[in-house]
Formats: C-alpha cells, structure tokens, sequence
C-alpha cells in the first residue's frame, strides 16, 4: 500500500494542511506535517479567478510542480476540482499532462504494478460531484473515478461528496453517491460543511473507506477521532486566517499603532524557507 494511502486510518485522523504556494507548503512540512494538500479557494484567490469554476487548471499544475521541486521526497494531494471535464477520458488526460508522471518502477510501492504512464506528481487527488455550485448527477463522478483508478491505480482519489458543501443537507443521498462512489473505485470520501457530529458519525458507520471532514470550529480532533474519521481538512481556513491577519495588521497601521510582530515570523524565517 502506498505511504500515503497508510496516513489514513480510521479513528486516528492526521491534519492536512492546504497550501496556497510553495512557502505556505514549505512551511507546513517544516513543521511536521506528514503530508500536504492545497486550497483551490487560495490558487484562485491567487489568480483573480472564481473557485470551482475550472479556472484554475494551469495555476494548480505550476504550484504543484513548484511544490514537488521543493518537497521531493513530500507527500502532497491537491484539489483537482470536478476534474476540469465532464468526460472520464478527458479527466484522465488532463490529469496525465497537468501532472506529469515520475520515473516509476516496474513494481509500484505495495506490490501493484505501476502505470505504463508512471506515477504522477501527486499522491492524491480531492475530486468532486458539483461544478460551479450546482450538485451534479453522481453517475458523473463514478465514471471520472472509474477511468482514473483505471489509469492511476495507486493515485489515493478523494471522491467529495457535496451534497452538504451545496446546501442540499441530504444524509440518504450523501450515502448513496458515497456507495456509488466507493464501487467506482475511490480510496476515500470526503464530505465537507458544517456537519453535525451525528451526521459525520453515520457517514464514518457507513463507508467502508476512510472519511475525511473539514477542520470545525465546533468539534476537536479528539472528537472528530472518536467517531472515527481518519483525515481531516483544514481546506481554505489557513489560507483565510493569512488573509484575515494581515488586514487586521493593517488596520492597527493605518489607525496609527505601532507594527505588531509579536508571533510573526521574522523576514529571514520566510525567506530561508524560499532558499
């Protein structure tokens, strides 16, 4: 089984931290993150563009080769939005260009063997059932599932589930695309919103796969732990809470306060980082 594959273990849930460029990723794996994701909103953000609405396919791809020239030996998984297509092939092929493959060997990590097309620059994938905030018919992202696991066999593909993440707080529904899902080949389910902790419980009693959940301002990760998730996001939050501190920093400024530095990394810190 691929080293990335063994992080997720039900009831032991390990953080993923979601970069928005090479130094957030840097920075996160410095301070032992045994893997590292990215956040779509943040490369969006990045770029001027709307997230989850396939704008930021070649952002994506050059922060993820950014990443992997940084982190050689990291483990790292992006968001890959609804895959950029709605045709299973043309998900696979831009997959295939946007991340380009590895030297692999004959045997891929866990006795499979590995694609013809070798391994990809990533170790995962989040891929989702909506597209520009409209829920799509499941049988879309079974198929995209299907053709990728077929091309990429040791690729861990997080199918997201968006049911909650659209406001169609539907726990049978969620279930059967997490079926649909699950028989089409995926390694993980991944439900995001602001779910009760009953409602994450049923979905974790229900899959036979590992669940992963936002990171909640309402549920620790002991809590999160006990009702037996196994990876949890913190999506776009810490891309946020940047954001938000540097306005607060900038409104003491411009109220006249002196520059507030406490707990800041210093200008050198970030720019070894870089180095």
């Amino acid at each position: 089984m691929p080293t990335f594959h063994r992080l997720h273990r039900p009831g032991e849930p390990f953080i993923l931290p979601c970069a928005w460029d090479v130094a957030s990723a840097r920075l996160f794996a410095e301070a032992g993150h045994p893997a590292v994701g990215t956040t779509s909103l943040g490369v969006a953000a990045g770029i001027g563009a709307a997230d989850e609405d396939r704008e930021t396919l070649t952002a994506m791809a050059a922060l993820i080769a950014n990443m992997r020239r940084a982190l050689p030996e990291g483990l790292l998984t992006c968001d890959f939005e609804d895959g950029y297509s709605d045709d299973p092939k043309g998900v696979v092929d831009i997959l295939r260009r946007s991340f380009p493959s590895l030297p692999a060997p004959a045997v891929a990590p866990g006795g499979h063997r590995a694609s013809s097309e070798g391994v990809l620059a990533v170790d995962g994938i989040n891929i989702e059932d909506s597209a520009r905030g409209r829920l799509l018919p499941a049988v879309a992202l079974a198929g995209k599932v299907n053709a990728i696991k077929d091309e990429f066999p040791d690729l861990f593909v997080n199918a997201r589930i968006d049911t909650y993440w659209t406001g169609q707080d539907n726990l049978g529904d969620t279930l059967d695309r997490m079926r649909r899902y699950v028989d089409s080949g995926a390694d993980g389910i991944f439900v995001p919103g602001d779910l009760e902790l009953n409602v994450i419980a049923g979905i974790v009693d229900a899959c036979p796969l590992p669940v992963n959940v936002l990171a909640s301002p309402r549920f620790s990760l002991e809590q999160l732990a006990d009702v037996g998730v196994a990876r949890i996001s913190t999506g776009s939050l810490l891309y946020r809470t940047a954001v938000s501190m540097a306005l607060q920093s900038l409104e003491g400024l411009a109220s006249g306060r002196p520059a507030q530095t406490a707990n800041v990394l210093s200008y050198f810190a970030v720019s070894d980082v870089d180095s």
